[in-house]
């Protein structure tokens, strides 16, 4: 069986934690994942080894970057139905406020879903949703199946 076939057994099943496994990097950050009514929320975990400025404390940007980029990955490998992990083309984030050494969260907005590419942006908090410490804007290659 296929990799992307054994995921969409996980996707069906809704076996968010076996999902994770598929994306390295998300594992390595800790990253989960639940499923709302109407969106994916990603959690990244604190832990102390993602500060990168001990003076304030703060996460490090690149640890929040790499959140927000497996988050994306893991929303467009979750609402459809990919032939391949989508295959990044341009990330740009704006960091707007410090992240604070407590949990991150995120959610994914697919602003335009083409044939070939998708343009999606990420918006990652803390305490407050209203309040982002970080938005970013990318595409990514990605060739769809059937379902």
């Amino acid at each position: 069986m296929r990799e992307l076939d054994v995921f969409k057994v996980i996707r069906e099943q809704k076996k968010y934690d076996q999902a994770i496994e598929f994306v390295p990097y998300a594992k390595f950050l800790g990253i989960t994942f639940k499923e709302t009514s109407s969106e994916l929320i990603f959690t990244m975990p604190f832990t102390a080894d993602k500060i990168g400025n001990v003076h304030l404390p703060a996460i490090h940007g690149g640890a929040i970057a790499g959140f927000m980029e497996n988050a994306a990955i893991m929303h467009l490998m979750w609402t459809t139905t990919p032939l391949e992990v989508p295959k990044l083309i341009d990330f740009t984030i704006d960091y707007i406020l410090s992240g604070r050494p407590q949990d991150t969260y995120a959610k994914c907005i697919v602003k335009k879903l083409g044939k070939r590419i998708v343009n999606l942006q990420v918006e990652a908090w803390q305490t407050d949703r209203a309040k982002p410490i970080a938005i970013a804007r990318s595409h990514f290659k990605l060739a769809i199946g059937d379902g």
